[in-house]
Order: structure tokens, then C-alpha cells, then sequence
């Protein structure tokens, strides 16, 4: 199998490459900072004996985008799997405020991952098979005091996933929404999150492979989060607005 991974520096896109590499996929990595991505794959490939290749990918350049999936085509020749594993939480409370923060985390959470699903969809709608994965969030399920900047853009990317998973049911190609809880990684480094719910990333990089390997809709990772989500939408606004959460 041949999967393509944007993002591919991210700390869960890491765990999941390595557990791809293991079962011995072909992969191409794709991040901003190629230094520490060739770096990674060739990690993977003198451990695992894994064919790995690896270019520049930038969200936000999405001027560039048409021709990045030209040159993975050609260097792989198909592609069965992509992971969009991108992401950028931001300052929350500058993002309020401060309109450039604001459109930072909406171009990478939301625009960048719309710009290069518009160039990876026709290419799967046309081979009428294969597996879009893309990392989103439980913060986009409600709008929270503490993270609505980014949970608003995880939730955009949500809605946009149940309409694409909608419109490629027919042609063969599934699409799997996946939110994770908190996970620890360098991205949540220094915030207040509750340690029982903090899950590792190679926790959630098996939870991930699993649920793309079954082709599922949408799946929260760990599980419990289903739970914990659906009460969070389940209380009523004049209560919820009076929470610290």
C-alpha cells in the first residue's frame, strides 16, 4: 500500500508513519521543514527496511499545490492512502483579538486542508478506490470559551469531511474523520489538560491506522471521548455558556 502524509513532522503523523513503515507500506512524507523530515525518513527506512520518500509541503502555499500532487504521483505512481495530519493550535486568547492569529489558524486548520483535498479528490473520484484520512479534533464538536478560534476551523473541517464523505460513498473512496482528545505532543506542551485524559501519540497513531484500515466514518480517539463529547453537546446553552470550559 502507498500513503501520503501531510504533516508528516507532527508527532502523531510520526507514530503513525512508523507503524505504517513497520507493516511495510510505502510511504511519502510531506511536511514544512525538510531538515528534520529526510532526517525521520531515513530513520524509517535503515529500521524497517522501508521505501520512504519525503518533499517540502507547505498548507498555506496553496499556489503549490497542484504541482506537489503531480510530483507524488509521479514519484509513487499511486496513492492509496493520504493522512492529513497538519495542524496549528495558535494563541487562543490573541486570536480573539488579533485577526492575523485568527486567520493563521483558519488557513491551517481549515483552508490549507480544503486546498489540497480539492487536488487529491478528483484524482480518487476518478481511480474509485482508496482512503482520506484527515486528523481534525473533538474541540470542533461545540464552541468552547477556551479554544473556539481552533475548534471553529477543526469543526469547518468536520462538516466539510461528512459532505465529501457523502459525495465519494459512490465512487468507492472512503473518508474517515478522526479526533483525538488531548494527546501529548509539543503542540499541547505547557497547557492545563487533565492528565487522565491525555492520551500518547502512539496511542492514538494505532487507533488511527485501525480506523483507516476499516474505512470508518468518524472516530474519536480514545473511544471515551464519543462519550464525553456527547454529553458536552447534550447540555443546554443557558448552562453551558455559564461553564469555565
Amino acid at each position: 500500500m502507498k500513503v501520503l502524509i501531510l504533516g508528516a513532522n507532527s508527532a502523531i503523523a510520526k507514530a503513525v508513519a512508523q507503524k505504517l513503515a513497520e507493516k511495510g507500506h510505502e510511504l511519502f512524507l510531506a511536511s514544512r521543514n525538510l531538515e528534520d523530515l529526510e532526517r525521520f525518513a531515513k530513520h524509517l527506512t535503515i529500521k524497517y527496511d522501508a521505501k520512504v520518500s519525503w518533499a517540502k509541503f507547505d498548507a498555506t502555499d496553496y499556489d503549490s499545490h497542484s504541482s506537489f500532487l503531480r510530483s507524488v504521483l509521479k514519484r509513487m505512481g499511486e496513492i492509496d492512502w493520504v493522512l492529513l495530519a497538519f495542524g496549528y493550535l495558535g494563541d487562543q486568547d490573541r486570536a480573539v483579538v488579533d485577526f492575523e492569529e485568527l486567520k493563521r489558524i483558519v488557513e491551517t486548520n481549515y483552508l490549507g486542508a480544503l486546498s489540497i483535498l480539492t487536488q487529491i479528490v478528483p484524482y480518487m473520484e476518478e481511480r474509485g478506490r482508496g482512503v482520506i484520512g484527515a486528523i481534525t479534533s473533538v474541540a470542533g464538536d461545540r464552541g468552547r470559551g477556551s479554544n473556539f478560534p481552533y475548534g471553529s476551523a477543526k469543526g469547518g473541517l468536520s462538516i466539510y469531511l461528512s459532505g465529501l464523505r457523502n459525495r465519494l460513498f459512490r465512487k468507492g473512496v472512503k473518508v474517515v474523520d478522526i479526533k483525538p482528545g488531548f494527546v501529548d505532543t509539543p503542540m499541547t506542551e505547557g497547557l492545563d489538560l487533565p492528565r487522565r485524559l491525555v492520551s500518547s501519540p502512539e496511542r492514538v497513531a494505532k487507533d488511527i491506522v485501525k480506523a483507516m484500515e476499516r474505512g470508518k466514518d468518524v472516530v474519536y480517539i480514545p473511544w471515551y471521548w464519543a462519550l464525553i463529547m456527547t454529553i458536552i453537546r447534550l447540555i443546554p446553552e443557558p448552562i453551558f455558556k455559564r461553564l469555565r470550559i
